[in-house]
């Protein structure tokens, strides 16, 4: 075996022809999911999948699919978010098909199951289920009025809601940290849940893009639900009132991340992808959909 240098690129070689890549690392956030509106929860994160050995059949196409962050439910109507869209990479040899993120609930709602759960609004509405392996479950809403519980992450569940007496703290569920792009980052946060209590002003989103849910919005000053940050899969803050005009905070879109050693040529045909070497590895990012093929 020997290295030749192509002018910018280093090629391992057998009898001068290139190795071919077999296998890859991935990473595959899911879009998260809305938060609900009026005393709600928090949208829970999308799933997230990561792993090595990816299987590649050099000339078959590898396709991606990015999920979109689900809607914020209205305060006004007490609708819940709407669950994100799925992310998946796939090909003739392997299917990897992370889950969108629960849904918040709205006024008396349960949290919606998805990669991670959404969280369930007030009067004790239980937290949605996490899909096993992706992500974990959203926190139950207050068993007093008008607290909702924070959506699920990929590292850790929402946190319950308190009550009016004693406020909680209605956090996202913390995010999963990742290295795959070259940097630490993290990813699938969970969004913060709504508070309809004048004590309590809503809940920061969980590490990895999870967005702030609001509390009662009395004024055009008071802060409203923040989405969850694009291309992290973090759930959309939960709304605090049933203040007409305001909304739950949206889910932020998924991302899919793969690599592999750089010595190994790039890939012929790329669609959608930003490319780049970081350290030992090539690293592809998408954040729309699009294909690889080797």
């Amino acid at each position: 075996m020997s290295i030749r240098y192509t002018g910018g690129i280093l090629s391992d070689t057998v009898d001068g022809l290139s190795t071919p890549v077999t296998t890859i690392e991935y990473l595959v956030v899911a879009g998260g999911g809305g938060g609900g509106g009026n005393c709600a929860g928090g949208g829970g994160a999308g799933g997230l999948l990561t792993a090595t050995g990816y299987p590649v059949v050099v000339g078959s196409a590898i396709t991606v699919t990015i999920g979109a962050g689900g809607s914020g439910g209205a305060g006004a109507s007490n609708t819940s978010g709407v669950q994100g869209g799925n992310s998946i990479l796939s090909s003739s040899s392997a299917v990897i098909t992370a889950i969108g993120g629960g849904s918040g609930g709205g006024l008396n709602t349960v949290g919606g199951a998805g990669g991670s759960g959404g969280g369930g609004a007030h009067s004790g509405r239980a937290g949605g289920t996490a899909v096993a392996g992706q992500g974990n479950n959203g926190g139950n809403g207050a068993g007093g009025n008008g607290i909702g519980g924070g959506g699920g992450g990929a590292g850790s569940a929402g946190v319950s809601g308190g009550n009016h007496i004693v406020p909680g703290p209605q956090i996202g569920g913390t995010g999963f940290c990742s290295s795959i792009s070259g940097a630490n980052v993290f990813y699938a946060g969970g969004g913060g849940g709504g508070s309809n209590n004048l004590a309590n002003s809503g809940a920061i989103g969980g590490g990895g893009g999870g967005g702030n849910g609001s509390g009662p919005i009395t004024s055009a000053n008071d802060p409203l639900p923040t989405s969850g940050v694009a291309n992290t899969g973090g759930g959309g803050g939960g709304d605090g009132g049933a203040t007409a005009g305001t909304f739950g905070g949206a889910g932020g879109s998924g991302i899919v991340i793969i690599r592999y050693p750089a010595y190994l040529a790039p890939a012929p045909t790329v669609v959608g992808a930003n490319t780049y070497i970081s350290g030992p590895y090539r690293v592809y990012v998408w954040v729309s959909s699009g294909s690889i093929t080797f």
